[in-house]
């Protein structure tokens, strides 16, 4: 029964309103707080609270929420239930250190790559519909940078030895090029060429002959460098320093780099929606997580999450996120999005 003048909770905004488990979400609105610390609910599992007032709470995620409806309790009346789309875990036990990438079937492809100079049982596994998880290639060393051609092989790059590797489609491997430094991100443009990311600073461009050629340099990256083409045709490169204010970086077809956005912490993986907004795994204002930045540069935080390395769309839709030990399944609907009932 509610209390004499305490009036119900009301949720008036919610940001972001997409999250994985262990990220944290901030609501704004009112009456959040009678006479004790407002209680939320993600569905039917209680968040932590780690701010709460009578106007703003943040809340983090648990684990285990498979419904997003969120619900605050000031103790006397609950709110109305507002929508957030929370991601499940699809996958554990695996290492991405960049992108996981998605084949024309909707199968899901991530590393386990493991400490540099560590050999790993399974390099890359192959998610299959359902969320079925099987080991698909063994024996390379350090499996980092991840991509598909138009024929529907997959390309590996090796931060150990410098090598690009190629698999067909039953997982047979061969040596594709190499010499490639520390070979990280990998991305292919429109004519099928190949771009290699060499953490000390060179952004490689390989022909479909196999031809090498330096692309453009850049400040040397602490981790790695992440790769992908906008719908401008400009290659849009990270590569994280040791900086908490680091840039997005865009190249010309002919080379010329430039910054597109600064001010995220750590940038990493990236991907383009259909809209041609950039996504990217990083932080902004220290809110961890993944960063949608538009066409024009006004950046706001996606999602919420924390160890978040990379991120690819799949089919219908939904957002494919790898931190560096699980992949997560998001199907990310409209913010502020309310739920009836």
């Amino acid at each position: 029964m509610r209390k004499k003048g305490n009036s119900a909770p009301r949720i008036e905004k919610v940001t972001p309103s997409a999250a994985i488990p262990g990220g944290e979400i901030a609501i704004r609105g009112s009456g959040f707080s009678a006479e004790a610390r407002p209680k939320v609910l993600i569905g039917s599992v209680p968040a932590p609270v780690v701010v709460g007032s009578d106007r703003y709470v943040v809340v983090r995620v648990p684990e285990g929420v498979r419904e997003g409806g969120l619900v605050v309790d000031n103790g006397s009346s609950a709110s109305a239930k507002w929508a957030c789309d929370i991601g499940f875990q699809i996958a554990d036990g695996v290492h991405p250190v960049a992108n996981p990438v998605v084949d024309r079937y909707g199968n899901i492809y991530t590393t386990l790559s493991g400490s540099r100079g560590q050999k790993m049982p399974v390099s890359v596994f192959r998610i299959e519909p359902g969320y079925v998880v099987k080991p698909f290639l063994s024996d390379l060393m350090n499996a980092t940078g991840l991509a598909f051609d138009r024929e529907g092989f997959l390309y590996v790059s090796s931060r150990n030895d410098g090598i690009v590797y190629q698999s067909t489609p039953d997982g047979a491997v061969s040596v594709y090029v190499e010499g490639m430094g520390v070979a990280t991100g990998l991305a292919f443009d429109s004519e099928e060429n190949l771009y290699v990311g060499d953490r000390s600073g060179t952004i490689f461009k390989i022909s479909r002959e196999r031809q090498i050629f330096v692309f453009a340099t850049m400040e040397p990256s602490i981790a790695a460098y992440h790769l992908a083409f906008g719908p401008d045709s400009y290659l849009y490169v990270t590569g994280p320093t040791t900086s908490s204010f680091d840039s997005v970086y865009r190249i010309s077809p002919g080379g010329d780099v430039e910054v597109f956005y600064r001010g995220i912490g750590r940038p990493q993986g990236l991907a383009f929606d259909v809209a041609g907004n950039l996504y990217v795994a990083g932080s902004l204002g220290g809110r961890k997580g993944i960063i949608r930045i538009t066409p024009d540069g006004v950046a706001e935080q996606f999602l919420a999450g924390p160890g978040i390395v990379g991120l690819a769309f799949a089919p219908h839709g939904a957002l494919i996120v790898a931190t560096n030990s699980a992949l997560y399944r998001v199907d990310c609907g409209i913010e502020g999005r309310p739920l009836l009932g």
